[in-house]
């Protein structure tokens, strides 16, 4: 059989992403026409398969990724250069549904969590010393989760620090946790201490450097204590249920809309029907597909909530004078990726087709199962102790 140099992804599309480089003067056999490829076009890239005048939409993934800037023939490269986006502004959206603490972590890891990044290198230190003492026997690591905030900050920029703080402090794949403060931040240990509720005193201790007179042997002392409790900690089998899976974003070509993206997609469609929870992130890489997420919320609420989610975040760009379709960068468009309604259509085969269950703010705690979307700008990469994890995708330990 012979190999496919190109795809069609959905039948309504107007273009067919080439699968291998096409050349000037190659035929492209499709839907029963016979179609000549008008310029040499890279792997990755969009080729028409049907003419297009200025100012017509081009379909790609069943729904518009940009209109023509000119007359567009059958055949041609279809790029940054002849498609534009459709993105302006805010839009008018309309309800359309569709049909129809128990916490557990996948990891058992003792964390040290500055309230305040004047204290990094303390932390840091402690985790050294740490390690050096135990070899990280009995647990799976140790990790600082260093940053630069916590100070000087201002209204809801520093009441954002605070709560995505919290969020890691109160995160299962946490055996124990030292929160590590200097004493004179904004970010208040005793306020912050009391935002986490009503939390495992055993297992999550203060240490306020200013307080003490050697802040490395009381760090270690208290150390000592939190790795005692956690090594004693033992794996045992739940449903996956209780799983909770961040969709962590990754450099976007041509190909990621139909191989890694769906892929991912088919993984969160089957936890959620399992009763698990998957989390949707990357506000700017929805737009040009938020209908899609909006039309699948399970209620009214819902919905709601997402239209003020992409809105809130265009309004934002606009606000500082910024186009909201711009996002596309070099790279992505040198892969093949024209627009953001392209990249977008593309990023968002990650969360599957379930129904959205969830709409989050910054630094929300999960309240519901199912797939939520989450309010954020990127995978929170400011506050990840390793690169190959992020905030919302570090699953703990029963």
């Amino acid at each position: 059989m012979e190999q496919a140099t190109f795809l069609k992804i959905n039948p309504a599309d107007s273009v067919v992403v080439c699968l291998q480089p096409k050349q000037k003067g190659d035929i492209i056999e499709i839907d029963g026409l016979k179609i000549t490829v008008n310029q040499d076009t890279p792997a990755g890239h969009k080729i028409l398969i049907k003419d297009a005048p200025q100012g017509t939409d081009i379909i790609k993934y069943g729904y518009p990724i940009g209109h023509a800037k000119a007359d567009l023939k059958a055949g041609d490269w279809v790029n940054e250069n002849n498609l534009k986006t459709n993105l302006s502004g805010t839009l008018e959206y309309t309800y359309n549904p569709v049909r129809k603490n128990g916490d557990v972590g996948v990891r058992n890891e003792i964390w040290v969590v500055p309230t305040v990044g004047c204290v990094n290198g303390i932390a840091e230190r402690l985790v050294s010393e740490l390690k050096k003492e135990t070899g990280e026997e009995g647990i799976d690591a140790i990790y600082a989760w260093h940053h630069n905030f916590g100070c000087s900050q201002l209204s809801g920029d520093h009441e954002n620090t605070r709560k995505v703080l919290r969020d890691i402090c109160l995160h299962p794949n946490a055996g124990a946790v030292l929160v590590l403060s200097l004493g004179c931040e904004n970010n208040q240990p005793d306020d912050f201490m009391a935002m986490l509720g009503n939390y495992d005193k055993d297992r999550i201790k203060l240490l306020v450097t200013q307080k003490v007179e050697d802040e490395m042997e009381a760090g270690m002392t208290i150390l000592r204590e939190l790795y005692a409790i956690a090594k004693q900690d033992k794996r045992e089998d739940v449903p996956v249920s209780k799983l909770r899976v961040g969709l962590k974003c990754g450099g976007s070509d041509g190909f990621s809309g139909i191989t890694a993206n769906p892929l991912v997609g088919e993984f969160s469609d089957w936890l959620v029907a399992q009763g698990g929870t998957s989390v949707l992130t990357e506000v700017p890489e929805m737009f040009g597909a938020e209908t899609i997420l909006m039309n699948r919320c399970r209620t009214e609420g819902l919905f709601n909530q997402t239209v003020s989610m992409i809105n809130n975040f265009k309004e934002y760009f606009l606000s500082h004078g910024e186009p909201v379709g711009e996002n596309p960068s070099p790279g992505n468009k040198a892969g093949g990726i024209s627009t953001l309604e392209d990249k977008a259509l593309g990023c968002t085969q990650k969360c599957g087709k379930a129904p959205v269950s969830g709409v989050m703010e910054y630094g929300d705690r999960l309240s519901s199962t199912g797939l939520n979307l989450l309010s954020a700008p990127d995978p929170i990469r400011h506050l990840r102790p390793h690169d190959e994890d992020c905030h919302e995708s570090r699953t703990g330990y029963p």
